[in-house]
């Protein structure tokens, strides 16, 4: 008789034969035994498929698809047969370390509110742990920054995802795994565990490598939906500005900063709600916001007077301002090109 297991690990993999046995071997190896691992190859042109195939384990259900169609269409078929109660991530070239799956069944068995539970992990041959914050209000506030959860580290309840017909977002590949708990912090709560369970890899190869500027582009788009959830009114230039911001690869023009500020203004004002903490919601936009007027003041060459009125009307609209000594010098220059291009 075939008992359904509590966990589906589910691993998407393409051309990761370096990696691939230590990975499912230290799923075969976790001392919680009760699961699933399908492995969605998606045409990889490597021996990939043929290392796989080594492995004799019953637990293990290996699906080549006929085409490659890309990794977040790989995870949502996944999702689509997973017979688990929870779903465990878990890429081709990583290693979860023996405990992980225990530890992390026990926290949401015991947790009915947790609906994602990932982990602090470490970059393989290095002395680095990536820090996470534990808490749900902790995560739900540092989702508009970055993450905050591990996406090959995270083990969700698919029951979460079934009920409120939640599946990965192609459009925000490579950064679908963003995306996926902001909308999952609005169901439940999200967790970390507060240990290594995860040793990440990081090589030339990664999707986070190759699409590195459209990541950042997507997740800035991730970063305004957890930022919107404040229920505010704003106009689609002062969103496309935020989003701009955020991506890190192209500096704001003057009324982009200007629109960027006017949406910051709105959005601390409407978390009069307490959907965000106060304090640390008021530290993320000042910082950003104050490398945004950085960025526009400082990064040109050439200086003008106009830039004195812009000044005088950035400090107008948001506490952020620059030192008196940083004013001085913007001013000297302005006046220098003003006495050389006078007529």
């Amino acid at each position: 008789m075939t008992h359904q297991p509590l966990i589906t690990v589910l691993i998407p993999t393409y051309n990761c034969e370096q990696y691939v046995q230590e990975a499912i071997q230290s799923v075969l190896d976790q001392t919680y035994t009760h699961f699933e691992c399908i492995i969605i190859d998606d045409c990889s042109t490597d021996a990939t498929v043929d290392i796989i195939k080594t492995f004799d384990d019953p637990r293990i259900n290996l699906i080549v698809k006929p085409k490659n169609s890309g990794y977040t269409n790989s995870l949502n078929y996944g999702l689509t047969i997973a017979k688990g109660k929870y779903i465990a991530r878990m890429d081709g070239d990583d290693i979860s370390l023996p405990n992980r799956f225990e530890k992390q069944v026990h926290i949401l068995e015991q947790n009915d509110e947790i609906v994602v539970c990932g982990s602090i992990f470490k970059l393989i041959d290095t002395d680095t742990i990536i820090q996470a914050p534990e808490y749900h209000e902790q995560i739900k506030t540092g989702l508009l920054k970055d993450s905050c959860i591990g996406h090959p580290t995270a083990m969700i309840k698919a029951s979460v995802l079934q009920q409120h017909n939640i599946n990965y977002n192609t459009a925000y590949e490579p950064a679908e795994d963003y995306d996926l708990w902001v909308r999952l912090s609005q169901v439940g709560q999200l967790h970390n565990l507060q240990e290594v369970l995860f040793l990440y890899r990081v090589h030339d190869n990664q999707v986070s490598i190759t699409k590195k500027e459209i990541q950042r582009k997507s997740a800035s788009l991730s970063r305004f939906n957890m930022l919107s959830q404040l229920d505010f009114d704003y106009s689609e230039f002062e969103k496309q500005a935020y989003i701009k911001q955020f991506s890190f690869t192209e500096r704001l023009n003057f009324k982009e900063l200007k629109a960027l500020i006017n949406l910051n203004n709105k959005a601390l004002k409407a978390n009069s709600s307490g959907l965000f903490d106060s304090k640390k919601l008021i530290t993320i936009i000042q910082t950003f916001q104050t490398e945004a007027i950085n960025q526009y003041f400082k990064a040109n060459s050439m200086y003008s007077p106009k830039y004195i009125g812009e000044l005088k009307e950035i400090s107008q609209l948001t506490d952020v301002n620059f030192s008196f000594s940083e004013k001085v010098k913007l001013y000297i220059k302005a006046l220098i090109f003003f006495n050389n291009n006078k007529v």
